[in-house]
């Protein structure tokens, strides 16, 4: 059977259907590399189609309260991995991407997105009007934590980046260990309302990295799925 099993067209998008096997086949090969081929690298189709694939992760309302920062310089990847616990995927992989999360959401963020619907969708701002105050509202109710929500958003969108280098042959390594204050100052993040959330590197994994030929290790389908 063909990896693609038909084409769809949703909108004016056309859409290929990957098969299932494809797709599983592809998520038992990837695992977080810990080491990396530094002498390999994506190429440029291949990187922009996973910047792509990021920025059309979903997001509640479709705000995308997230900035992907791409570090391609090489001592600031150095000092990157001093406030990483030292760990080689740092600097070793070919590519290095911090997604960052928004500290605010107000009007301010609302209405820029807005903005963008009116011009992406050609319509005028005030038939959003509803739209537009349902968001501020949800921003304003009390105990609203816009850091945990927006954070959230970020996990949604490497997840989508993590899937998608995998269908495409990449490695990936989605890593927590790192100093989030130290990386703020060092990309200087705090200053455009960021704050990074979590990394992830991305490559092609070292022929002697030893967590490549281990068995992924996952619980039972009736361990983890509960139907009702």
């Amino acid at each position: 059977m063909s990896h693609i099993e038909a084409f769809l067209e949703p909108g004016s998008v056309k859409h290929r259907r990957v098969d299932a096997e494809h797709l599983l086949n592809n998520l038992k090969w990837r695992y977080a590399v810990k080491k990396f081929d530094p002498a390999r690298k994506i190429d440029t189709p291949t990187w922009k189609a996973l910047e792509q694939a990021a920025i059309h992760s979903p997001s509640s309302f479709g705000l995308q309260p997230w900035k992907f920062v791409v570090v391609e310089d090489a001592a600031l990847r150095q000092q990157l991995r001093g406030a990483s616990f030292n760990q080689s995927q740092i600097t070793d992989a070919s590519h290095l991407v911090v997604f960052a999360r928004r500290t605010t959401l107000g009007q301010l963020e609302v209405d820029r997105y807005i903005d963008q619907i009116a011009a992406v969708r050609a319509v005028e701002k005030q038939s959003l009007a509803d739209f537009r105050n349902t968001m501020i509202g949800f921003s304003q109710r009390p105990g609203f934590d816009v850091g945990a929500w927006a954070g959230r958003q970020v996990y949604i969108a490497l997840g989508v980046f993590l899937t998608s280098a995998a269908m495409l042959g990449v490695d990936a390594c989605p890593m927590e260990g790192f100093d989030p204050v130290q990386y703020d100052r060092i990309l200087g993040l705090t200053e455009h309302g960021l704050a990074a959330q979590v990394v992830a590197t991305a490559g092609y994994r070292a022929s002697d990295d030893p967590f490549a030929s281990l068995k992924k290790v996952r619980f039972h389908d009736s361990d983890v799925i509960l139907r009702r």
